[in-house]
């Protein structure tokens, strides 16, 4: 039964890696752009959160809808200021510009705050329960059914609503798509919006979960969240949700094993492998491009 009660904690913190690889993977599906400062959007929602509960006394999910509006305008705001004069511009300058962008944030951040740990406060009661003889954690449990929850809503913005058919329509065709009337502007902003509210998300379960926060905590599982929109296929959204789940799985089996000190270097192992192996991802197809 030890190993099912692995798992459970394994998709748990997958899940944390999934929404944050989700506004990776949906912001590179619109306008082909590697967000790397989307860890450091990650970070300002824990510290959002931590703020919202140690500060002013707001319960979980309240602080939890508050960072991730926050973290929703900061991420328009982002893309407003740093991305939407380099639409035409070339990868590379886009991609220097993103590593700059996550740059100021983590040390604009240090200067104005300091760059000394947090704890984050204890706002959830940990009780373990004892389901079918498995002993499992009501925050590993609560931080699941919340992250699936957030996953079918975004899942219904995308295929149900006018926004969502907008999105899909400018990652199929940006031109074609504001030669049929769609706001391009808009639906990037919007893409941006929603990405950056389920990071926001992500960094509230993060500080619950493990504890402690710091302004250069976005770094890792930044780029933790990258290998899994890379290892299920990047732009593609159900890719990014099995991607994080499959990541958190091989952390917690590699700790189970004896090889904590591994966990990081298995997600790099990963994306070596996926990038030789299968370069388009688990849910991606090889689609060659016209020159």
């Amino acid at each position: 039964m030890e190993w099912i009660q692995q798992l459970i904690n394994g998709i748990s913190l997958g899940s944390i890696y999934a929404l944050i690889a989700l506004g990776y993977t949906m912001v590179y599906g619109i306008i082909k752009l590697i967000n790397f400062a989307h860890g450091d959007v990650f970070m300002i929602g824990a510290f959002v959160g931590f703020y919202a509960i140690a500060g002013w006394g707001l319960g979980f999910f309240p602080a939890l809808l508050l960072a991730m509006a926050v973290c929703a305008v900061f991420g328009v705001l982002i893309e407003r200021i740093a991305y939407k004069r380099l639409r035409n511009a070339t990868r590379i300058a886009a991609l220097i510009t993103a590593i700059g962008v996550s740059l100021l944030i983590e040390y604009g951040f240090i200067y104005v705050r300091g760059a000394q740990a947090a704890a984050y406060p204890d706002v959830l009661a940990n009780k373990n329960y004892d389901l079918f003889g498995i002993q499992v954690s009501s925050q590993s449990l609560l931080i699941l059914v919340v992250s699936i929850v957030l996953m079918i809503i975004l899942h219904f913005v995308v295929h149900r609503t006018k926004i969502g058919k907008a999105m899909r329509a400018v990652s199929h065709d940006m031109e074609a798509a504001q030669l049929m009337g769609i706001n391009v502007n808009t639906t990037i902003s919007a893409t941006f919006a929603i990405g950056s509210a389920l990071a926001g998300a992500a960094g509230v379960f993060f500080g619950v979960y493990y504890t402690k926060i710091e302004p250069l905590m976005g770094v890792i599982p930044g780029v933790k969240a990258f290998v899994a929109a890379v290892l299920g296929g990047i732009g593609i959204i159900p890719g990014a949700m099995v991607g994080g789940l499959v990541l958190g799985v091989v952390e917690t089996i590699v700790s189970a094993l004896g090889f904590s000190q591994w966990r990081d270097a298995a997600a790099f192992i990963i994306l070596i492998l996926i990038l030789l192996f299968r370069p388009s991802g688990i849910f991606g197809k090889n689609a060659r491009e016209k020159v």
